[in-house]
């Protein structure tokens, strides 16, 4: 698997509620979008549209979050973002979401599909973007 991958991000006052914490739906987007982040680093190109240019379409399979911590407006959330496996037709990313270095907010899991294109039917992962993301 390639080296994780840290993603800083400073929490927007609009992405909290009236009480100064993260609305909840919010950390999905902080998930993806480290997501594509760590890919530009390891596809050596824009994330999502190198990912793309695989000839695949990458739908989101499963997501799971788990909150340990509240965040809230204006902390710096630093994420790390792995490769944790890649499959037959899909692949995973765990994403550890830190306010501190000790101190872990929330743990993420994504997993996409690969789809063609043109079928929209499942698709094996491949050959060359596997070889990334286990390298």
């Amino acid at each position: 698997m390639p080296s994780p991958v840290i993603i800083k991000r400073k929490v927007l006052f609009g992405d909290c509620d009236p009480e100064g914490i993260v609305y909840t739906p919010r950390f999905s987007y902080f998930v993806v979008e480290a997501v594509h982040d760590a890919l530009t680093v390891w596809l050596s190109g824009p994330g999502l549209r190198t990912l793309l240019g695989f000839n695949l379409l990458p739908p989101a399979r499963a997501f799971s979050l788990e909150f340990l911590r509240p965040v809230t407006w204006d902390e710096e959330l630093s994420m790390k973002v792995s490769v944790s496996s890649v499959g037959l037709h899909s692949f995973t990313f765990q994403v550890e979401g830190y306010v501190a270095p000790d101190v872990m907010a929330f743990t993420s899991s994504l997993t996409h599909v690969c789809v063609s294109p043109v079928t929209r039917e499942v698709i094996e992962v491949p050959e060359q973007l596997r070889a990334l993301l286990l390298s």
